[in-house]
């Protein structure tokens, strides 16, 4: 049998890092991943998804993720079940991560201020760093 969940997408908070009575480190926190389609009024809809990641790995997570941070997780799918106050069954679905990335550095600027600022500032290069300063001529025949 396979239960594999490969995901990316950007934290919808700050992680939730607890210890178990065991001193164990447990990280909670959700990702919003966008779907590969537009709905009917043509907008992209997300899904909101739950993950679980466990020991340093929960802490790494932790210490340097936040609110959209653009993540990647490798891990299973797991539901488990517990009795609501009201004596009903209730189901919660999750991932357990095996393997989170974390797919940008972290001084990375995420809130729309940051963004804001760091727009109206002047570039750091004049002109093209890839540029050399010569023309590539392409009116040669291509081989292709």
């Amino acid at each position: 049998m396979i239960n594999r969940v490969v995901l990316v997408g950007r934290l919808t908070r700050d992680p939730e890092m607890r210890y178990t009575q065991s001193g164990i480190a447990v990280t909670r926190f959700t990702l919003a991943c966008d779907r590969p389609f537009s709905g009917q009024d043509g907008k992209r809809d997300a899904d909101f998804i739950d993950c679980v990641v466990w020991r340093k790995q929960a802490e790494n997570v932790a210490n340097n993720l936040k609110k959209g941070s653009m993540t990647g997780v490798d891990g299973r799918l797991q539901i488990s079940s517990y009795e609501a106050q009201d004596g009903s069954k209730r189901y919660r679905a999750e991932v357990l991560a095996e393997s989170v990335r974390f797919l940008e550095p972290k001084s990375s600027g995420n809130t729309s201020a940051e963004k804001q600022s760091t727009a109206t500032q002047e570039p750091m290069h004049e002109t093209d760093p890839f540029n050399a300063g010569s023309k590539i001529d392409l009116t040669d025949d291509l081989p292709f």
